[in-house]
């Protein structure tokens, strides 16, 4: 039953994502932001809800392994989707022809965020009222990245050389026209279903692995991170189908960059000490 529940709660992530890519297109003509800058905050932030919800579930039930496990298994799931994404499209290497420079930097953005846990793991145990300071550092150096690739949008200080297989990011006359209110209901509507079906996940998550005897760090670095992964995966694929391919991209860097938070919320909903030295 647990695991019929499981894989129900993995179809609805599964169809919740393939929805919101199309949202994200629009929403990306429609303010203006361009596809890498909405992939990275709309699309990465929304289809990584469902693995959020299921890190900040383990870690207030006490399962640090595999809240932690969670996170970094899915960051390494979806960098493993980028391949499958690029398999998607014939007409190019896909990194060639999503080249711009928000990207880049979502590159590096995501370089940084990693190094930040990995000095927290091996640096003394040290935390105020539960939590690690790095936890902390870890959001600010997220904020001030995304306003970074921001910035690179408005004023590059690179830019990649245009060939016959680079795609320009320039928006649709039919995400021009949509409806603003309209999209950002179907964004809210499709990230409440994919926040809802990783609390159902981490649930029996838990279960399965308490049922089975397998480990919480093969539980959430398989199981949990490749299932509540499952949006990134569908999104970029969608994306690379519907021709937005910096959107494709910036979904996977930005939503990998959005999932090292998880360990800053396992973090806090972790209430035994820092969740990076219980690991």
């Amino acid at each position: 039953v647990n695991f019929l529940i499981f894989a129900g709660a993995s179809g609805a992530i599964f169809y919740s994502g393939v929805r919101i890519a199309k949202v994200a297109d629009r929403l990306a003509d429609r303010l203006g932001l361009g596809e890498a800058l909405t992939g990275a905050i709309f699309l990465g932030a929304s289809t990584s809800l469902s693995g959020l919800v299921t890190s900040f579930t383990a870690a207030a039930d006490g399962y640090a392994e595999l809240a932690v496990s969670n996170a970094a298994g899915g960051i390494a799931a979806q960098t493993v989707f980028l391949t499958i994404a690029d398999m998607a499209y014939k007409k190019a290497n896909l990194e060639h022809a999503a080249a711009s420079a928000e990207n880049i930097m979502q590159g590096i953005l995501l370089i940084g965020l990693l190094s930040i846990p990995l000095l927290a793991f091996s640096t003394p145990d040290f935390h105020l009222y539960g939590i690690h300071p790095a936890s902390l550092f870890l959001l600010a150096a997220y904020l001030f990245g995304i306003r970074q690739v921001a910035l690179t949008r408005q004023h590059p200080m690179w830019r990649p050389h245009w060939t016959p297989q680079t795609k320009k990011d320039t928006p649709d006359q039919a995400g021009l026209n949509a409806s603003l209110n309209r999209l950002c209901i179907q964004l809210i509507v499709f990230a409440s279903i994919l926040s809802a079906s990783g609390w159902l996940v981490a649930r029996n998550a838990i279960t399965i692995s308490e049922q089975t005897g397998l480990s919480q760090t093969f539980v959430g670095g398989f199981f949990t991170a490749v299932s509540t992964s499952l949006p990134e995966l569908v999104t970029a694929v969608a994306a690379v189908r519907q021709g937005a391919l910096t959107l494709a991209v910036g979904d996977i860097m930005g939503g990998n960059a959005f999932d090292t938070l998880f360990l800053a919320v396992a973090d806090v909903a972790y209430r035994e000490g820092s969740i990076y030295h219980r690991i």
